[in-house]
């Protein structure tokens, strides 16, 4: 009997200019990947929240709705709240970048970028989201961690700060749980990369930073001045003490 066929990899792309659309797409294709397209903000952001993507692949400046805005729409209210963005720009000063991330992006490939780049990134960011369904799928790799007023439940991707239920992205996710698994323990930047971001190694340690602030804002009852996440100067994070 034959095996059933598994479900080609979905990736929306949002690209205003149709050349680098039409390329990124074509090389999706021969990665055996289906890409959905979208040329502007406003029907990549209505695409978003139609279906589920196992990527999507988004330009920051984009007629309409811009990069930023649709990211942080995606990440508030559509069924990819945690799926992987990739995002596109043309801009190479260091705080367009890390305004992208700040976003809710998990990465992003300044233009012009080489197609062999974008396709490592491209399976990097999928072996992600495909080694956290398989840990959901088995539920035991990862135990649920009750810290504080925080629950984190890795089989079902859920965190719980006291009553109500708190939508993060991967990353996101899976920075709070190696903190608050090991309350008190020091981890430095080059650590939290490695654990969180594993093997895609064109990440900074800008980008522990980032990531920081954007989950402070998520679940500290006063982002600047933190009694969950705490900054210890010269060496990394950790979770206070419980």
């Amino acid at each position: 009997m034959a095996s059933p066929v598994s479900p080609r990899p979905t990736v929306l792309v949002v690209e205003d200019e149709a050349n680098i659309r039409e390329l990124v797409s074509l090389h999706l294709r021969l990665e055996e990947l289906v890409p959905v397209e979208a040329s502007d903000g406003d029907g990549g952001l209505a695409l978003a929240r139609e279906r589920r993507f196992d990527l999507i692949i988004l330009d920051l400046m984009l007629p309409g709705l811009d990069g930023v805005t649709v990211c942080r729409a995606i990440r508030r209210d559509s069924p990819n709240a945690d799926t992987p963005i990739l995002m596109l720009t043309a801009r190479r000063e260091e705080s367009d970048k890390v305004l992208g991330l700040d976003s809710g992006a998990d990465d992003y490939l300044t233009k012009p970028f080489g197609i062999r780049e974008l396709l490592a990134r491209v399976r990097a960011l999928l072996r992600r989201g495909e080694a956290s369904q398989a840990r959901a799928a088995a539920g035991s790799a990862t135990g649920p961690v009750s810290y504080k007023h925080i629950e984190v439940d890795p089989a079902r991707r859920r965190v719980r700060i006291g009553t109500r239920d708190v939508g993060l992205t991967f990353n996101e996710f899976e920075l709070l749980y190696v903190l608050v698994s090991n309350p008190g323990i020091v981890f430095s930047r080059e650590s939290l990369l490695s654990k969180v971001w594993k093997d895609q190694t064109f990440v900074t340690v800008r980008s522990v930073d980032t990531l920081v602030k954007r989950l402070r804002k998520k679940i500290e009852s006063s982002p600047a001045d933190p009694d969950v996440i705490l900054t210890v100067w010269g060496a990394g994070y950790k979770a206070a003490d419980v």
